[in-house]
């Protein structure tokens, strides 16, 4: 016995210097990544041009840098402002999908989460004038990504813990008949609408403003917060239902508001910045990988938004004078990443 606490000790001792330079290195991350993303774009801009232009945006102080400061305040920040809150959201929602549905590959793409807030959003781009899109659009993709929640928990039932594929299959079904639904309604849209809605669908933060941040980023944060304040009861799941149920805990009602919230999040930024899949799956993986027997709630949120930043740089600076969808990128990157879980599922099976 003395020797196993004595070995743990040690384990746990030579873990965390690792762990130490790990969280150096989020913070540096953190704190130059906004002025470096910024930089990055078809005009040429500096980072010293992005510090002058927020101490005279934000401390009065320095010159304006007239059009450049124009491109960094209106354009760029708002951008990387909402990278990084879409990021975080996604994460969230996919690290607490994994949890109380025990499911290691969760995540809001897979389940069919995005793919009906995009079918929602679409009917309202389509159906509904621009003078009520501010209103229609998030509530539109609210009820899309809740009827594919639904759809999801009608088809597995009740034993969510038992039936990892079945709800997988389920969640993937689910996303193609909502995308062939959207695809339908693009059809018999205009030319114009359809390209818009097209590029929109595949994610895309080229229309982040000022105005439009408040909204995900109020979301996103008060989501945080109710699931902050339940990380308890979410953790404690992890190990069953029966041992959950015997700690007190209303397993049903709590796992169906934790969907619930999930949807809500993943339909304000599909609202926002079209479907951005794998984020969720990829960014919760890597981050237990760091921190192996931890639920790091708050550093899966900022692990995420500062993936989803670079990834957004990538898709503006990848092909010259022409921006990617973000969608299309991590896409690619999720795909592989899924099948290495896969693989790595199957290795320990045999």
């Amino acid at each position: 016995m003395t020797q196993a606490i004595s070995l743990s000790k040690g384990v746990g001792s030579a873990r965390r210097p690792l762990e130490y330079l790990l969280y150096g290195v989020l913070a540096c991350l953190t704190l130059l990544t906004p002025f470096a993303a910024t930089s990055f774009g078809a005009a040429t801009i500096s980072v010293a041009d992005v510090f002058s232009v927020l101490s005279h945006k934000l401390l009065t102080v320095g010159e304006s840098l007239g059009v450049r400061e124009r491109i960094i305040w209106e354009l760029r920040l708002p951008r990387v402002l909402l990278a990084f809150i879409a990021g975080a959201g996604l994460s969230i929602a996919g690290s607490v999908l994994q949890t109380v549905t025990r499911n290691p590959l969760a995540d809001p793409y897979l389940f069919g989460i995005s793919s009906g807030a995009s079918f929602g959003a679409v009917v309202s781009l389509t159906l509904f004038s621009q003078s009520i899109l501010w209103l229609s659009l998030p509530v539109g993709a609210f009820i899309g990504a809740s009827l594919s929640v639904v759809m999801v928990l009608g088809l597995c039932g009740r034993n969510l813990s038992t039936q990892v594929e079945r709800m997988l299959l389920s969640g993937v079904a689910i996303s193609f008949m909502f995308g062939a639904m959207a695809s339908l309604m693009l059809y018999f849209s205009s030319p114009q609408a359809a390209a818009s809605v097209l590029f929109w669908t595949l994610g895309s933060f080229a229309k982040a403003s000022w105005q439009g941040l408040w909204l995900p980023a109020a979301v996103v944060l008060i989501a945080m917060l109710i699931i902050l304040l339940n990380k308890r009861q979410i953790v404690a799941m992890r190990a069953g239902d029966e041992t959950a149920h015997t700690l007190g805990i209303n397993v049903s009602h709590l796992r169906l508001n934790m969907l619930l919230l999930c949807s809500l999040i993943t339909a304000i930024l599909v609202a926002n910045c079209g479907g951005i899949g794998f984020i969720g799956l990829m960014v919760p993986h890597t981050v237990r990988l760091l921190f192996p027997g931890r639920y790091p709630l708050l550093l899966t949120a900022l692990v995420g938004g500062l993936f989803m930043v670079w990834v957004d740089v990538l898709a503006r600076t990848l092909l010259s004078y022409q921006e990617l969808p973000v969608g299309i990128i991590t896409s690619v990157m999720g795909s592989i990443f899924f099948l290495f879980i896969l693989a790595s599922r199957n290795a320990k099976r045999i």
